[in-house]
């Protein structure tokens, strides 16, 4: 294989790779920029994965089942907006709850329905709108770009980008996050606000469970894999910028990438896989004090006692 193939080869699977944790990172924005903290995420991503194999295997249609992952982390979502905005509950203690839920439920799911403990049936993927030939060098790059998946992802960060720069309500969202107290005295409902915010992130990590599930063309058992954590720490990194947050999941992909073509050669298994996690300890050791949250994320609101 020649070296510019072998580049193309890796940057399609970094990209490829990098989709969930993109689309998991930018739904932390928008939660958290309201205000809200979503641990939940990972739960979301483990959620809208098996949504999305119920429904394509109930209907027969990758369509149905990208909007059954939709539904799938809108409903989850939700659930943490109710316990967090209105019941006024610890927000990380709810995403991690929600979290242990989605695991424990998936697998029932699993036994369930597909009469297994670790996989679903296969599934197919969404036609690519554009490809190449077998022999083309840029074939699976263009896989990947014709991924009708893939350019809703893109589009969607871009008009994430633009609601939260852009327009008012992404700048009243913006003012929940940092100053509550200012957003509710201009006569905007707080709890509204952070409500978009935590659904936008359903929306988003069930579209990024959406990939996983055609990626593996299955469910497996927990196979969000601790996505969820590191797209938060990209969101970090990012400094809860849609761009920040998504320029950040390619470098973690492009971690997860070299495991995998590491384990062709002689190193230990368990020491390249723990190589993406190692790498988000250390980027977040070393960047964590450059990123400042937003003054009033992870602070529950009360406007009957507000200041």
């Amino acid at each position: 294989m020649s070296l510019v193939a072998v580049a193309v080869s890796v940057i399609a699977q970094t990209l490829r790779i990098s989709v969930p944790y993109a689309l998991a990172a930018c739904g932390g924005v928008l939660s958290e920029r309201s205000g809200v903290v979503n641990i939940a995420l990972e739960g979301i991503l483990l959620n809208g994965a098996f949504c999305t194999v119920v429904g394509t295997i109930a209907t027969g249609s990758p369509l149905a089942g990208i909007a059954c992952a939709v539904v799938g982390g809108l409903l989850t979502a939700a659930l943490h907006a109710v316990v967090t905005i209105h019941g006024r509950a610890d927000q990380i203690v709810s995403g991690l709850a929600i979290n242990i839920m989605a695991y424990g439920l998936t697998r029932g799911g699993l036994r369930v329905l597909f009469r297994s403990a670790s996989n679903s049936p296969r599934i197919e993927s969404p036609d690519k709108l554009w490809g190449a030939g077998a022999t083309d060098p840029a074939g699976p790059l263009l896989a990947v770009l014709g991924d009708p998946l893939f350019l809703l992802a893109v589009a969607l960060i871009l008009a994430a980008l633009w609601f939260l720069g852009r327009s008012g309500t992404g700048l009243a969202l913006r003012t929940a996050g940092e100053h509550p107290e200012a957003a509710h005295s201009a006569g905007f409902s707080v709890a509204r606000l952070r409500w978009i915010g935590v659904l936008a992130s359903g929306l988003l990590a069930g579209l990024g469970g959406a990939w996983l599930a055609f990626e593996q063309h299955s469910f497996t058992d927990q196979m969000s894999g601790g996505r969820g954590y590191i797209a938060l720490a990209a969101m970090i990194v990012g400094k809860w910028h849609p761009l920040g947050a998504a320029a950040a999941c390619l470098l973690f992909g492009a971690a997860e990438t070299a495991q995998i073509r590491l384990q062709a050669g002689q190193a230990p298994t368990q020491l390249l896989q723990m190589l993406p996690f190692a790498l988000t300890i250390l980027v977040l050791v070393f960047w964590v004090g450059r990123s400042v949250a937003p003054a009033a994320v992870g602070k529950p609101y009360d406007p009957e006692h507000a200041e």
